[in-house]
């Protein structure tokens, strides 16, 4: 069975770092060498996102030309 939620808790190194549980990781695909995009809202919180979503997005707003 597919779990489509997690919960885990990541703590803040001396640099700033977290590492992302591998329960997380493994749901979203991430892999060492991929980039991570950080939104904040400072009423909301802090969300990641994987870089190449943007390319999905990216796609939306400026379609392929046909030829």
């Amino acid at each position: 069975m597919k779990k489509d939620k997690f919960v885990g808790i990541s703590k803040v190194g001396e640099k700033g770092q977290i590492v992302i549980p591998k329960e997380a990781r493994d749901m979203f695909d991430i892999r060492p060498g991929d980039s991570i995009i950080v939104l904040c809202d400072k009423s909301r919180g802090i969300a990641l996102l994987k870089a190449d979503t943007i390319d999905d997005l990216s796609d939306k707003v400026f379609p392929k030309e046909k030829n």
